[in-house]
């Protein structure tokens, strides 16, 4: 059995082939995708009308948005996340150093593992 099965994701991801190349490879993980967001107002929506126990975020959104109060609503919430980016570490906002770095491009394993590294750090620090 999978670390990832049936485990709820949110993907925040703004270009559709990648959320979609995403969906598939998590659910071929094991996880389960509970809403897919282009914008900070979507993402938001969906982390209040779902129940994630993960998130996946991209840096860069819809409309030159950034994740960075996705994330923020994501720690108010004690929710672990994943940021996939391709910056450096430290150029990011400092509500990203709670959040799981993975460089982008990226393997199917290099996310499933980055995914169950930032539940295990959610649950130490608890």
């Amino acid at each position: 059995m999978s670390a990832l099965q049936d485990l709820r994701v949110l993907v925040v991801e703004n270009d559709e082939m990648s959320a979609t190349l995403l969906q598939m490879q998590l659910v071929q993980s094991g996880a389960v995708v509970v809403g897919v967001a282009a914008s900070v107002s979507e993402a938001l929506r969906l982390l209040g009308a779902s129940d994630p126990q993960v998130a996946l975020l991209d840096y860069r959104l819809a409309n030159n948005e950034t994740s960075e109060a996705v994330a923020a609503g994501l720690g108010a919430r004690g929710i672990p996340f994943v940021l996939a980016t391709g910056m450096a570490p430290d150029h990011l906002p400092e509500v990203f150093r709670s959040g799981v770095l993975l460089g982008k491009p990226y393997l199917t394993a290099e996310l499933n593992a980055a995914l169950a590294r930032a539940l295990r750090d959610a649950s130490v620090a608890s």
